[in-house]
């Protein structure tokens, strides 16, 4: 039994905590984890990084020198065989390079890159560009599902999802805020086509984009960490930068400044604005009830209350 303890970053302990008794295991076990991870891979671990909810993440490095990130995932949260699937299929195109998987300690080994985009404090218009070019990258056309998700499956889930998490939630939010979603889930869901899917992230937002080694702040060649994985049409990717920075579309016309969200976003990448528009709000839905359940309320409702804002368009 190893005596080295974990301080993990509180969204990881408020997601850990959410699964009760499987979640304290989890916590309680990291120290054993790691050790035997760092015998297997002859790796050497440093600092608990933050960033992320449903793993831990920390420094390592190989005996030659060469600097890695050790993850360990959260089970019944964080899927690190998906994760590794998604590195696999990218081959290290838009996607940190993978060293190695464990898959019985759901564990991964990867390139450690640099800092996130969001520590860059650009204006969100910038970041959004930049998120799109490392999006272009990523997009890696696939001949099938490969073990993915489709978007399809991915819709239906997101409604099933959302409407259930409303009800325990004793229903946080107007039911007409829950029915839009589940009219766009559903048109999305019919949407899907295979011919036009792509390699998905899933969760491409500023903290999953790390700037690759030896490039400056102000450079824009990045890659993509911590992928959910989907085969699936090209705005689904775009719901990410839809749902984020609440707090700006607050700020003003919430209605204006979310449809310039939207066209700007289908300017630069060619994807059509109401395709990004529904995934955009399915996306926010889902993800209010996730901050809601873990307690992270402030930003739960802060994002509610935007989709309740733009619920009539």
């Amino acid at each position: 039994m190893s005596s080295r303890e974990f301080q993990v970053p509180e969204p990881v302990r408020l997601r850990a905590e959410s699964l009760g008794t499987q979640g304290a295991k989890w916590v309680a076990g990291l120290g054993a984890s790691v050790d035997y991870l760092e015998r297997r891979w002859s790796i050497r671990v440093g600092s608990v990084l933050a960033g992320g909810s449903e793993s831990l993440v920390v420094e390592a490095e190989f005996e030659n020198g060469t600097s890695a990130i050790l993850k360990v995932g959260l089970p019944g949260s964080a899927d690190l065989g998906m994760e590794a699937r998604v590195y696999g299929l990218a081959a290290g195109r838009g996607y940190a390079n993978l060293f190695e998987h464990d898959s019985s300690h759901n564990a991964l080994l990867m390139e450690r890159l640099g800092k996130p985009l969001a520590s860059a404090r650009l204006p969100v218009a910038q970041q959004i560009a930049r998120l799109c070019e490392t999006l272009s990258d990523a997009w890696i056309p696939l001949d099938s599902p490969s073990g993915l998700m489709t978007g399809a499956e991915k819709a239906r889930w997101l409604a099933e999802f959302i409407i259930e998490k409303w009800q325990f939630l004793d229903q946080p939010c107007d039911r007409s805020t829950i029915d839009r979603a589940l009219l766009f889930a559903e048109e999305r869901e019919d949407a899907f086509a295979p011919e036009s899917s792509v390699l998905i992230h899933g969760d491409a937002h500023a903290f999953n984009t790390l700037l690759v080694p030896g490039q400056l702040s102000h450079e824009s060649r990045h890659k993509f960490v911590d992928p959910d994985g989907l085969f699936a049409e090209r705005a689904c990717d775009l719901a990410v930068p839809m749902r984020d920075w609440s707090a700006q579309l607050l700020a003003g016309d919430t209605m204006r400044l979310a449809r310039e969200r939207c066209q700007l976003l289908a300017e630069l990448t060619g994807v059509a604005e109401r395709a990004i528009w529904q995934w955009g709000y399915v996306e926010r839905i889902s993800t209010s009830m996730v901050l809601l359940e873990i307690g992270m309320t402030d930003e739960g409702f802060e994002s509610l209350g935007v989709a309740e804002r733009l619920c009539d368009a």
